[in-house]
């Protein structure tokens, strides 16, 4: 399958403040505080949902398309997703403005004090897929993550425009999207994702039941945490998918962008909805059980030794033939 990934590209700035905020904050003078903390420490992370998702496809042996806008900042980004397999020669890249960036500081207490620059993630609804279909002989599927409101409803548009089959996966945006805006993301789509909160806000804010919404869409996907994965594909039964042992929990950070990534490399390998989301949790295990979203390495008999004692022999030896390129 040739599959675009629409979304964030971004990365993370996170310090550590050794103090406590609430320290120096004063409850009458919050009106004009003005404060510096000396941090720790400082740890620069590679993120946004399309690159994450985009990563772990790449690290499956597949080659997305990463479809949206960074500043000139972001070179060093694009070689490090290049050399795991991701197409990013169709990024928009700004000449106005850097890289979406967060930045945070956390302090003893876990209190954060952060922000986040968009930059140049505004400039996604600029970007055109027809040409990018073009170029690469055509796409079978475009995922539409969270990005540029704006970008979100264009993509959208022109995949109904071009017939071009396509993903719902607004993920964080449903928090800001009102219900008409979602409603235009979702209706239509080969396929829907989201957790088991997302779903709650989805229904409340377009006012679909969920068998309204399931009727909307070919094939619904929501993440539920510990207890795994529903997949049902619009009039079947429908299907549960337990998560994979994780060793030891370290940080759930990108752990559904990387149950995306396993998840349409077995949609790309015709495995079924139930295979395809057994690899999507295997995948979130290793993220799991890393700091920071891209951050994990795959070794083909490894892969397959956690892939078969969560899912069984046979799981694995339907998988294997497809995970040649992992190194041994």
């Amino acid at each position: 399958m040739k599959i675009a990934v629409t979304g964030s590209i971004a990365t993370d700035h996170l310090m550590t403040f050794e103090g406590r905020f609430a320290d120096s904050l004063v409850a009458d003078q919050l009106e004009k505080v003005s404060l510096s903390f000396l941090v720790e420490d400082l740890e620069v992370r590679r993120g946004g949902v399309a690159a994450n998702i985009a990563f772990g496809m790449g690290c499956l042996g597949l080659q997305p398309v990463l479809v949206g806008a960074v500043g000139e900042d972001f070179e060093p980004y694009r070689s490090w997703l290049e050399r795991h397999g991701v197409d990013t020669a169709s990024v928009h890249v700004s000449e106005l403005k850097h890289t979406a960036r967060f930045v945070c500081t956390t302090d003893r207490d876990q209190a954060q004090i952060a922000s986040f620059y968009a930059g140049a993630m505004s400039e996604a609804r600029e970007i055109e897929l027809g040409p990018i279909a073009a170029r690469v002989g055509g796409l079978d599927v475009v995922l539409i993550g969270a990005n540029d409101p704006e970008a979100m409803a264009r993509h959208t548009a022109e995949c109904r425009e071009r017939g071009i089959p396509f993903a719902a996966d607004p993920s964080q945006q449903v928090a800001w999207l009102d219900g008409d805006a979602i409603r235009n993301l979702i209706n239509g789509a080969s396929y829907l994702f989201t957790n088991e909160y997302e779903a709650s806000v989805v229904e409340k804010k377009t006012g679909w039941s969920a068998a309204e919404i399931s009727e909307r869409v070919e094939v619904r996907v929501m993440t539920m945490g510990a207890d795994g994965a529903r997949v049902q594909r619009r009039g079947d039964e429908a299907i549960h998918v337990p998560v994979a042992a994780v060793e030891k929990v370290l940080e759930p950070t990108g752990v559904g962008d990387a149950f995306r990534a396993g998840f349409f490399a077995g949609l790309s390998w015709e495995l079924g909805l139930e295979r395809s989301a057994q690899l999507g949790s295997l995948l979130a295990a290793h993220v799991v059980e890393t700091v920071g979203t891209q951050e994990y390495t795959l070794d083909r008999a490894g892969f397959l030794k956690r892939f078969g004692a969560a899912y069984g022999s046979d799981a694995a030896a339907e998988v294997e033939p497809h995970l040649a390129g992992l190194p041994a």
